[in-house]
């Protein structure tokens, strides 16, 4: 495997640190400025909004000035937004932290796409490795992010300015990796020559499938993750409860990414996405049955089972369905239709944990976990109904 894939991992490594820094302290920052308990997730959903907003941007840009490039212009924006975030704690603004975690998004958006970098990096053949290796990166991540969170919760008089030193620490040190590390030109990576347009691109059934897939899964676990810290924060448990399901999530997440490669591989993509519908499906049921801490681990863990088997070979069936000179504009909608998602997920969660309860919310998540499922059946079923009957 290219060096360059390790490095990039490394990046991910970094990026989903301060990921899971920010879905353990951000709704309680936000609960603690917010004018009301519902409005709580409002700056997670920020963070999810700038994401929202680079997906276009940042693979327009990249197409033209390069991975490396572009990757520098996130790091860069991302520590711009710590520095707001940081001003709107010692000022108590609920406000400017909405802003700081905006920007803070729109760096995270560019990091988004180390994915697709790992693949122009690697042979055709170790594409599903390379994806997994650089998403692998978040298994380091799993057991420094949450120990971040803990640390640095107080290590200023202002309650959790020192999470976001320690954020703008990681994107530093993020910053200086890509200076040193060497990605194809976008000539190379791109390529020339006439794109299809894009309604042609969106309507192929496997298209489809990667974009569903990555939603549903992406969405679903967004969701009852972004409500787990407020779910277990209103049923009396302690902050290192929160950060260590986090953590266990974030592994259950990541740590699958050395294998679920090979295992695409073997099994096809559309075996593993519905592989991983019905662990999501798993994570709603484990929900109705226990509350305590080992009900949270138990579940948040199945959830980030689920979100590998589906985000990860929809990735990698998303890079069979266009062609060089078409790789922006699919990429770009592609991460725009996932992370619109994402972003709305993250914006509904404090309103539905509030209203619904932790279990009644992940009882309703159940049927929408399984609309890949469905999907697969439909089109397989239609691909039945097109071919040719031959007469005796």
């Amino acid at each position: 495997m290219p060096v360059t894939v390790f490095l990039l991992s490394l990046c991910q490594a970094l990026l989903v640190s301060g990921n899971i820094l920010l879905i353990a302290v951000s709704p309680l920052i936000g609960a603690s400025l917010a004018p009301a308990p519902a409005w709580s997730t409002v700056p997670v959903a920020t963070q999810w909004l700038g994401l929202m907003c680079a997906t276009i941007p940042a693979s327009l840009i990249m197409a033209r000035l390069g991975r490396r490039r572009g990757f520098i212009l996130g790091s860069l924006t991302g520590l711009g937004g710590v520095a707001v975030a940081a001003q709107a704690l010692i000022g108590e603004s609920f406000g400017l932290f909405m802003l700081g975690t905006w920007l803070i998004g729109i760096g995270i958006g560019f990091g988004q796409l180390y994915r697709f970098a790992a693949v122009e990096a690697a042979p055709l053949a170790l594409r599903d490795r390379a994806i997994g290796l650089v998403m692998g990166g978040g298994v380091l991540a799993a057991f420094f992010g949450p120990w971040l969170a803990r640390v640095s919760r107080e290590l200023a008089a202002t309650p959790f300015l020192g999470s976001f030193l320690g954020l703008g620490v990681l994107y530093l040190v993020a910053l200086v990796i890509l200076l040193l590390t060497r990605l194809p030109p976008p000539e190379a990576t791109h390529g020339e020559g006439q794109p299809r347009p894009l309604g042609e691109i969106v309507r192929q059934p496997g298209f489809i499938l990667a974009v569903v897939s990555a939603l549903i899964g992406y969405g679903v676990m967004n969701l009852a993750m972004t409500a787990t810290p407020l779910a277990m924060a209103g049923a009396g448990f302690h902050f290192d409860h929160v950060a260590t399901t986090i953590q266990w999530h974030v592994l259950a997440m990541f740590l699958p990414s050395f294998v679920t490669g090979h295992l695409t591989a073997r099994f096809g993509p559309q075996r593993m996405i519905a592989a991983g519908c019905l662990l999501l499906a798993a994570c709603g049921l484990v929900a109705q049955v226990e509350a305590g801490v080992a009900g949270f681990h138990t579940a948040l863990i199945l959830l980030g089972l689920g979100w590998n088997f589906t985000f990860l070979p929809a990735t990698g069936l998303l890079t069979e369905t266009y062609r060089p000179a078409e790789k922006a504009r699919t990429q770009a909608t592609n991460e725009f239709l996932v992370f619109t998602t994402v972003a709305l997920t993250a914006l509904l969660a404090g309103p539905l944990v509030t209203l619904l309860g932790w279990s009644l919310l992940n009882a309703l998540l159940v049927p929408l976990a399984l609309l890949p499922i469905a999907l697969l059946i439909w089109q397989r079923l239609a691909r039945r109904g097109q071919r040719p009957h031959i007469s005796g």
